[in-house]
């Protein structure tokens, strides 16, 4: 027997050891760092910079020297026939069919190239470098968003928890109220609507209840699908909801200067104009000549037969060394088309870039007006919840004491719940808010 509970009692300890170490436990600043490394679009933008590089030295290596080897077997099942004539001093004379070389050959050559000159291929080089920087501005802003997901996610969850919280203390405080008037009803010193009233109240706040507590399992499955983990990981959440909105609430931030050319929207619309100019460059560079130079060298073997890799077989070498220019001179106005085209592109880029200037500057004022609203709500919210427990609580004094009436002690009572579930939301609002505005501003404070 005693040796069946160790056994018992060491599975159960390897479960606990087991299931603490598949447990994350995350601060909000904490979920975000692990966020940036495990979010499956993080990663995914991180990818993009790495094929970028590996598309700027495939552009690259274009212009550098390119050797390419050939080996060529041919095997004349027909040979052709020439015919020339019998006697080559009489061009009358008589035609003779004759087959010249060996049914069987073998041509094994290598050539060297080397682009000497080429307009397409340094404006290339010039994209490629820009298609590098409009990756890793891309991973800039997924990173910005996947913060602010995070962020919206967490404060979700620990929405969610202290609402579940409340509810549940409501509860805990309405069965009381309603066993304590149903006793004073049974001695026949209450009506028994006041018994109803509470009832109805109850129960509204079981539904509520249940429902948040559905809702608990969704928020944490957002959370870890936001987090890069498996929808149903075991996360729990460090931080406390009211704690962290007074460490969100930041009065410099709305008086913090900014330049719009640092936002990474700017710099993406900007870095999409300079593309927009390199493709008006490539254009007009496909007028250009475009000059090369090649040396090739091989064997050539002949025989009747298959016999090429005897050691006694003759190759005879040749070599060649060229220089190729490749000169546009008509093309029935297809490159002026496309350099036209090229051109109201960049005319478009130009006015995006502008317009883009403008939507940052009218969203930032947005994000900072909505920014100091939450603030200013939040503190008005706490100040209404303080207000309404203390009628709540008044409420319920006098009602027990015959003074209010049951619709009085249920109006407080809705009006306390209305204000608690407020008073969270601006909490959130002013998290969320501050995590918008960050985002606006391309400003992370840890």
């Amino acid at each position: 027997m005693k040796k069946k509970l160790i056994l018992v009692f060491s599975l159960l300890y390897c479960v606990s050891i087991f299931s603490q170490e598949n447990t994350n436990n995350f601060t909000l600043q904490e979920a975000i760092d692990y966020a940036l490394e495990h979010n499956r679009t993080a990663k995914n933008a991180g990818r993009d910079i790495e094929a970028a590089k590996k598309q700027k030295w495939e552009t690259i290596s274009t212009g550098l020297p390119q050797i390419n080897g050939s080996i060529d077997y041919q095997n004349f099942l027909q040979q052709q026939v020439t015919v020339i004539p019998s006697d080559f001093s009489d061009p009358n004379s008589e035609l003779v069919p004759v087959i010249f070389g060996t049914t069987q050959n073998v041509n094994a050559s290598a050539t060297l190239s080397q682009l000497i000159f080429d307009g397409t291929y340094i404006v290339g080089l010039q994209s490629a470098k820009v298609f590098l920087e409009i990756s890793k501005n891309a991973k800039i802003k997924t990173d910005l968003e996947v913060r602010k997901a995070v962020i919206n996610a967490y404060g979700n969850v620990l929405l969610i928890e202290e609402s579940i919280n409340i509810l549940e203390k409501n509860k805990v405080t309405l069965q009381k109220n309603l066993d304590d008037i149903t006793k004073i009803y049974e001695n026949g010193l209450e009506e028994e609507e006041s018994v109803e009233q509470l009832k109805i109240t109850l129960s509204g706040v079981k539904s509520n209840l249940n429902n948040t507590i559905r809702l608990k399992k969704v928020a944490y499955q957002m959370l870890n699908i936001t987090l890069g983990t498996d929808i149903n990981s075991n996360t729990v959440l460090t931080d406390n909801l009211e704690i962290l909105t007074n460490q969100n609430i930041d009065l410099q931030l709305l008086n913090k200067t900014f330049t719009v050319d640092n936002t990474i929207d700017y710099q993406i619309a900007e870095n999409d104009k300079v593309s927009k100019e390199l493709l008006l460059k490539l254009e007009q560079s496909r007028a250009l000549p475009s000059l090369s130079a090649f040396v090739s060298g091989g064997y050539l073997s002949f025989s009747n037969d298959f016999d090429f890799l005897n050691s006694d077989q003759e190759y005879f070498g040749y070599g060649l060394f060229g220089v190729s220019m490749q000169i546009p001179i008509f093309g029935s106005g297809q490159k002026n088309a496309r350099t036209q085209r090229a051109r109201i592109n960049l005319e478009k880029s130009i006015d995006d870039l502008t317009e883009t200037e403008q939507r940052i500057k009218l969203e930032v004022a947005a994000a900072k007006s909505d920014y100091q609203f939450t603030i200013e709500d939040y503190n008005n919210k706490k100040e209404n919840l303080n207000l309404a427990e203390r009628i709540e609580k008044k409420n319920q004094t006098k009602f027990f004491e015959g003074i209010a009436s049951s619709f009085d002690l249920r109006q407080a009572q809705t009006q306390l719940y209305s204000s608690q579930q407020e008073f969270l939301q601006a909490m959130l609002n002013v998290i969320n808010k501050k995590a918008e505005l960050e985002t606006v501003l391309n400003t992370i404070n840890n």
